[in-house]
């Protein structure tokens, strides 16, 4: 495949956002509406099972823990008081359980919702993306060579590895684990480097994530979009050009 398309890694990492965010999306909205919500619902309701959701990658792991930072990164645009607040109920759910450095596990009641989760993960993206085998098996591969490239880039001398990306890479695959399944986890948790990388474009701008959200669309939120841009490249540069154009067609192809 010669598209003679010049597709840098920077640019690559903007057109790609908004694909990754709808095909992930896509498959969580499946997922809550397949039998997810109902799942919720037996062990507690959202009170109770919100965070493992969202901190599913590293939590479903046999020991897997998440780190005060990494807390505070990945909710960085919530309100810290109501985060707390939020875990404490998971802890009185029996959910979650605190650790003295500050984060937090999963309980073994938390780890047998997480294992459910991941069934009903498996069942509706089978189902959402039928038919698209070989385009969802093309792209757990990419992501699967993006995410290994960009922890691989996290560990280097002088790197400054994103809160929110370490707090849930790499994510947890079980043996067996269906196609839809990793594509599912591996588009989320390339999510966060992302926004580690949005992070510090608007923090090097003089910009928190309050006064980031209220920017209006002009000159100065688009400088802050490029460098994010230019901050989320590092791991495209393991793919060719033809390569990312082909995760775009795929992205693009899937249903949701």
């Amino acid at each position: 495949m010669n598209s003679g398309v010049d597709l840098p890694p920077h640019r690559f990492a903007g057109l790609v956002a908004p694909a990754v965010e709808r095909t992930f999306l896509a498959g969580m909205l499946a997922g809550r509406d397949g039998g997810g919500a109902e799942l919720s619902q037996r062990y507690g309701g959202p009170a109770a099972t919100g965070f493992l959701v969202e901190f599913r990658t590293r939590l479903a792991a046999p020991g897997g823990s998440v780190d005060g930072a990494g807390f505070a990164a990945v909710t960085r645009h919530r309100d810290p008081a109501t985060c707390q607040r939020m875990l404490d109920k998971h802890v009185a759910h029996g959910t979650i359980t605190r650790r003295p450095d500050g984060g937090f596990a999963a309980t073994e009641r938390g780890a047998d919702f997480l294992t459910e989760m991941y069934q009903v993960h498996g069942e509706v993206t089978e189902e959402l993306w039928a038919g698209h085998d070989d385009r969802v098996r093309r792209l757990v591969e990419a992501c699967g060579r993006l995410l290994a490239y960009a922890l691989l880039l996290a560990d280097e001398p002088d790197a400054d590895p994103g809160p929110a990306f370490a707090a849930v890479a790499p994510p947890y695959e079980p043996d067996g684990a269906p196609p839809g399944v990793l594509l599912l986890n591996r588009l989320g948790t390339l999510r966060y480097h992302r926004a580690d990388a949005h992070a510090a474009a608007w923090t090097a701008a003089g910009h928190t994530a309050t006064s980031v959200g209220e920017l209006p669309v002009g000159p100065e939120r688009r400088a802050i979009d490029l460098e994010t841009d230019r901050r989320a490249a590092g791991p495209y540069a393991v793919l060719s050009a033809e390569e990312r154009l082909a995760v775009l067609a795929d992205l693009a192809a899937l249903p949701g």
